[in-house]
């Protein structure tokens, strides 16, 4: 019969008997008659089904279902059944026909549906249960489940020939008739028993095992024989656990105030869970496991279970002439819980009686709060599982004092363990390797404390020792040693002239050389000054400016003042081949005095002492690369690499060969110093100040994996305070007030009908495959399919020409992007079109050669750049530039145009605004407007709302951001693929 939702109705409960799996509960609706009594009309209740009976159900129903529907028959069963081609109710009686039966699996079958009673029956309290009658209706008998819990007494009488033992029940004080009674146990651990219609369970949650056989027995008698075994173990556990009435016999409580102990042990890592859910845990440290223990006299116990029988109370037993004492001590679990409240204060949360920690975070707490241990009367006790080991407990202090020098700083530390003064080399050799403890002169084991790996890790890389009683820093990590003051952990000693270098603003204007050409604004000025000043503290630096601020002319102001400086000595610029001739024309006209070599060219010859007739070398990245082996012995004044982002990649042969160049100085200039991930900013900060951020694997270490794997903001704050002083990096919006007005509008386009089909077609197939991925194999294997499902998406939500050759239909991107065209040309406007797909500038390059509109265009493949440029800028008939996304990112000054048209988002939005700053830079006299076309209910509106989400990270080291794929979660995932 089927329940009508809309009509009374009342959820019940019901036990039932199953041939081979014992007493199960099953969930159902009934529905109610028109005086609210039970009718015959009723059905199942399942989680598939629940939602539609909502108004009669609360929290407990929803997991009263859930927990019913997981121990029914074919449910339970199929979590046994290695073969799939068998059906569960083949499966059961296979495993309980006598002839074929596995005991093995009926065991745990049995285990796992006590479990789940346990689960059930406290959450019935409050509903209504029913026996289920032979006509399987659920609500047959209904039994009453009683909230209070009952209480069992034990009764032992001694007799001269045996001892009779019997329990009896009470229920709000009143014995309960219950033997005899047709009774039964639903569930025995811990016990629930159902007599007189009624369900009953009990206060400590007592094993019904010992209750069942005197369902229908009296008593039990214990032979004269057996008497003293009987005794010493069966009775006196019941006595530590229960109430005991005795007879013959004698039971003496005693009751005291505990002394409370902090018992540790060593758990060595094995790689597997945390067995006491403890809250910080580092990969392959081994853990300390803490256990609050009480003496009594003789006795010591653990911490009282909530539940179960285990009272934890001490019973011994004195045996004289046939005759028993039992000594039993109660607890005071007052005291106890006082105990833990002492120490859940100070963080220690038990588990399960246990709580653990990292050894090296377990024994600083220990020192840290050896105090209050004291003075709380909680004595530690070290255990066996220490491998024999005895450990040093108590504080272990750190003093260390940094002094400027001439040309470093001078570290002096002094570092104590108890009484024990430790040689600061030591540690300093421990910590870099991992290591985390080492033995005092008295045998003792000191563990070295976590915060100090996490506080000076780094300070201990950068340390070089340069003799046995000699420690220094570079003068370079001048920054992160103020950083360490500021926390209070080290001592820091500067002059007032290093003092300087803390604050940019407080650097002293530089004249600037008269042999240079031009004016410079008021920050490239204070840039400017900010070069001369690295250069006299001989440090190297990051110009990390805007595009289109003027870097250039800033670094050429610097070479002007070296040239008269430092006349004769060459400085090399290392650049992409596409910028050479713009720095040769951007240094005739600022710097008309510097001789220039362009090194570059199949003619060009390997000879570097010619450059000693020159002040500066123009070369490209791959020219060094090719004539590294030439290049490396020659001693350059600076090298100053342009669009430094080429060396982002430590491991690149690029890379590899800019790092064997020798110099007296070193700058980078870059709009983008991180692309795609943190090590981008190592590799080109190690180019510039070698060491300043330790060694590749040091850093990855220490920086790289806390700041993009765990999101460690202090890492990423430390970092920022390491790299600040090396690093200028000023916005547009910050400085270059002159510049014309850059508004941006979002043109959102609908796709075709034929065009979403496609769309359609290709979402379905990789959201079915991709999520399907995240849900079994992890994130790790659906990495690669879902960048490709992506980018088709992205192609199809331009043009489906871009994934499917065969697609004879029209795109509704296209025709808003060719419309725009020809409104901006018949308005005489010069217009920008940037896409990451070569094929989409294809599909529009097409239209315009058709309708015979003349256009610049520039990919990976052109050779002419700067003739295309050229075209653009001085040519009026040409007004359409197409422009490949990474192409023309960087190196190009496009001043005419005012438009710029985004045919697809970037998952970058920094690789947008490199884009945009083609057009919106020094020069440009107008307003520059942009469109970035994005196609309605696609994937390219849900990667702009999630850019937005995606900036936090590298914004705290040098306002800009990392990849985009990177920080994709599954939530972000589903939510692309919606």
């Amino acid at each position: 019969m089927i329940v009508n939702s809309d009509q009374p109705f009342q959820i019940v409960y019901s036990i039932f008997s199953h041939e081979y799996l014992g007493l199960l509960l099953e969930s159902f609706v009934v529905q109610l008659d028109e005086k609210g009594r039970l009718s015959l009309a009723y059905q199942n209740i399942s989680s598939a089904n629940a939602a539609e009976f909502d108004s009669g159900l609360d929290a407990t129903d929803y997991e009263l279902i859930k927990l019913m529907d997981s121990m029914q028959p074919e449910v339970i069963a199929k979590q046994y059944m290695k073969k799939k081609n068998i059906k569960p109710t083949e499966f059961l009686q296979k495993i309980y026909d006598p002839k074929t039966e596995d005991l093995d699996i009926q065991g745990l079958l049995a285990e796992n549906l006590e479990i789940k009673r346990s689960k059930i029956l406290p959450k019935l309290i409050g509903k209504r249960l029913f026996e289920m009658g032979s006509d399987k209706y659920p609500a047959w008998k209904e039994i009453q489940v009683n909230p209070e819990p009952a209480t069992v007494l034990f009764h032992f009488h001694k007799n001269p020939d045996n001892t009779h033992y019997w329990p009896t029940i009470k229920h709000k004080n009143l014995k309960l008739d219950w033997q005899y009674k047709n009774g039964y146990f639903i569930c025995k651990e811990p016990a629930w028993l159902i007599v007189n219609q009624q369900l009953f369970h009990f206060e400590k949650g007592i094993d019904g095992k010992k209750l069942q056989a005197f369902l229908n027995k009296k008593f039990i008698v214990i032979e004269k024989r057996i008497e003293p075994g009987y005794y010493r173990g069966f009775m006196k556990n019941l006595i530590t656990q229960f109430e005991v009435e005795a007879k013959g016999f004698e039971i003496k409580t005693e009751q005291a105030s505990p002394q409370a102990l902090l018992a540790i042990r060593e758990l060595q890592y094995n790689g597997g869970e945390d067995l006491f859910e403890s809250e910080i845990s580092v990969p392959e440290e081994s853990k300390i496991v803490f256990e609050l223990r009480f003496q009594y006299g003789e006795y010591d116990f653990g911490i009282q279970s909530s539940g179960g029988e285990n009272s934890g109370n001490s019973v011994r037993l004195e045996e004289k002439n046939d005759t028993y004492i039992f000594f039993k001590t109660v607890r005071t679990s007052q005291v106890e819980k006082k105990y833990e409240t002492i120490l859940k204060k100070k963080g220690m949360v038990f588990i399960h009686g246990k709580f653990s920690l990292p050894k090296t975070q377990a024994f600083e707490w220990l020192g840290t709060h050896e105090e209050y241990l004291e003075d709380n009367r909680i004595q530690i006790v070290q255990k066996n599982g220490l491998n024999g080991k005895t450990y040093h407990i108590g504080k272990a202090q750190i003093t260390i004092e940094v002094n400027e020098n001439i040309d470093w700083f001078d570290v002096k530390a002094m570092i104590k363990f108890g009484v024990y003064l430790v040689p600061f080399a030591k540690i300093r050799r421990l910590i870099i390797s991992g290591k985390t403890e080492f033995e005092l002169p008295n045998g003792e084991i000191a563990v070295i404390p976590a915060s100090w790996f996490v506080n000076y890790s780094e300070l201990f890389n950068f340390i070089e020792e340069r003799s046995a009683d000699e420690l220094v820093l570079r003068k370079h990590h001048l920054a992160f040693a103020r950083e360490l003051q500021n926390g209070e952990l080290i001592k820091l000693t500067l002059s007032l002239k290093l003092e300087r270098l803390r604050e940019f603003d407080a650097i002293d204007d530089y004249e600037i050389p008269s042999s240079f050409n031009g004016t410079l604004r008021p920050y490239q000025q204070a840039g400017y000054n900010w070069l001369r000043f690295l250069n006299e503290y001989q440090f190297g630096g990051c110009l990390a400016d805007d595009m289109g601020l003027g870097k250039t002319v800033q670094a050429l102001a610097l070479l002007s003042y070296e040239k008269e400086e430092n006349p004769g000595f060459a400085s090399l610029l290392v650049m992409p081949t596409s910028l050479i001739y713009n720095w040769e024309l951007e240094a005739r006209k600022f710097a008309p005095e510097l001789k220039i070599l362009v090194y570059s060219g199949t003619q060009r010859i390997k000879d570097p002492w010619k450059f000693r007739g020159y002040d500066v070398v123009l070369t490209s990245y791959g020219i060094v690369r090719m004539d590294i082996d030439v290049l490396k012995d020659f001693y350059f004044n600076y090298i100053i690499l342009d669009e430094s982002q080429a060396i982002k990649n430590p491991s690149s042969n690029i890379a590899v060969a800019v790092n064997k160049l020798k110099s007296k100085r070193r700058l980078i200039l870059t709009g983008t110093p991180v692309e795609n991930g943190t090590m981008d900013l190592w590799s080109q900060m190690n180019f510039v100040n070698p060491g300043l951020l330790g060694n590749q694997n040091m850093f990855k270490k220490q920086f790289l994996l806390p700041i993009e794997k765990q999101n460690d903001k202090d890492k990423a704050s430390r970092l920022h305070a390491m790299i600040k002083p090396f690093i200028l990096r000023r916005l547009k919006s910050q400085v270059a007030k002159d510049l014309p007005e850059k508004l941006t509008n979002v043109k959102y386009s609908d796709m075709t009908a034929e065009q979403e089909k496609v769309y359609e077609e290709v979402k379905s197939y990789y959201r079915e495959k991709i999520i399907g991925e995240l849900a079994g194999a992890g994130r790790g294997a659906q990495q690669f399919t879902l960048l490709r499902g992506l980018t088709q998406l992205r192609q199809i939500a331009n043009h489906p020409k871009l994934v499917r050759e065969d697609y004879k239909g029209e795109s509704g991107k296209l025709e808003d992007i060719t419309y725009m065209l020809q409104e901006t040309i018949s308005e005489d406007h010069k217009v920008l079109v940037f896409s990451q797909f070569v094929r989409h500038l294809s599909i529009v390059r097409a239209f315009l050669e058709e309708n015979n509109i003349p256009y610049a265009y520039l990919d990976g493949s052109t050779r002419d750049r700067q003739a295309q440029v050229e075209k653009f800028q001085n040519d009026d008939k040409i007004k359409v530039f197409l422009i490949s996304l990474k192409a023309g990112g960087v190196g190009l000054n496009l001043t005419k145009a005012e438009y710029v048209f985004l045919l697809d988002p970037w998952w970058n939005p920094a690789v947008e605004a490199q884009a945009i700053d083609r057009a919106h830079r020094i020069g440009q006299e107008n307003k520059v407007i942009i469109y970035k076309f994005i196609t309605r209910g696609s994937v390219e509106e849900k990667i702009m709302a999630l850019q937005d989400r995606k900036l936090a990270l590298a914004g705290e080291l040098i306002s800009n951001e990392e990849s985009f794929m990177k920080s994709l979660d599954n939530e972000d995932i589903r939510a692309l693929l919606d």
